[in-house]
């Protein structure tokens, strides 16, 4: 569909319904899964970005123009600069602690909602539709897929004991016969009260729907006096 030169009142609503309805569809799969940007902010992006397409084509001087013109007109430029601004709301949206990256599949979700809401707000009512269809299958489907991905897990171990025992050699040992990478860290002596510390990296492959590494929990406290067992997470949501 080309943009109407001239849209009417119910062409318009039935494009910002279009971006609302589309919105709220993705919008809430983002609020189930208790992401920063749920329900509303994906609402009111698309939105946004329909309006600021809409006025664009309001703008636009048809007189003696052809559709093939638009995309060189100056009114133009005010979808673009939401594209621009989107940039740094999906910035805001991503948040650093420590290894941990989040917030980078909801940022992605907000930018490709602005399109979908520019594409809605310039007629392109098709592309709009499939862009959402994509994105919920996206965030739904390919979760299906993530979740059952192998991939490398970490564990940080704080093993106390003797003077001597256990050993970093016999800790080595023990995990590599049952599959597992030893990196050693650091060592604490023992003082006065208090033992000597031992702290191990750990590393495994499982996939994410796995769950917590019970195996390798049990194999530990069987063997050993375990004061933490901290999962370290490092990936991009």
């Amino acid at each position: 569909m080309d943009m109407p030169l001239h849209p009417s009142s119910m062409d318009i609503a039935f494009r910002l319904i279009l971006t609302v309805l589309a919105g709220a569809a993705i919008g809430i799969n983002r609020e189930a899964g208790g992401h920063s940007a749920g329900f509303r902010t994906t609402v009111l992006v698309g939105v946004a970005a329909a309006l600021s397409m809409i006025l664009a084509n309001l703008l636009l001087g048809t007189y003696g123009k052809t559709p093939e013109l638009f995309a060189t007109m100056d009114p133009m430029r005010l979808p673009l600069g939401i594209l621009t601004g989107m940039g740094f709301i999906g910035g805001g949206a991503i948040l650093k602690q420590g290894t941990l990256i989040s917030g980078v599949t909801t940022a992605a979700t907000l930018w490709a909602m602005t399109v979908v809401g520019l594409c809605f707000g310039g007629g392109q009512l098709l592309l709009g539709a499939a862009g959402a269809a994509l994105i919920l299958f996206t965030l739904i489907g390919f979760k299906w897929i993530d979740l059952r991905i192998t991939r490398q897990q970490r564990a940080r171990v704080v093993i106390a004991g003797a003077a001597e025992t256990p050993s970093v050699a016999e800790v080595y040992e023990t995990l590599h016969a049952s599959g597992y990478r030893v990196n050693f860290l650091r060592e604490t002596n023992a003082a006065d009260g208090h033992p000597k510390l031992t702290i191990f990296e750990i590393r495994w492959e499982q996939p994410e729907i796995a769950g917590p590494p019970l195996t390798l929990m049990k194999l530990l406290k069987g063997k050993y006096d375990v004061q933490s067992f901290e999962i370290v997470v490092e990936g991009m949501h």
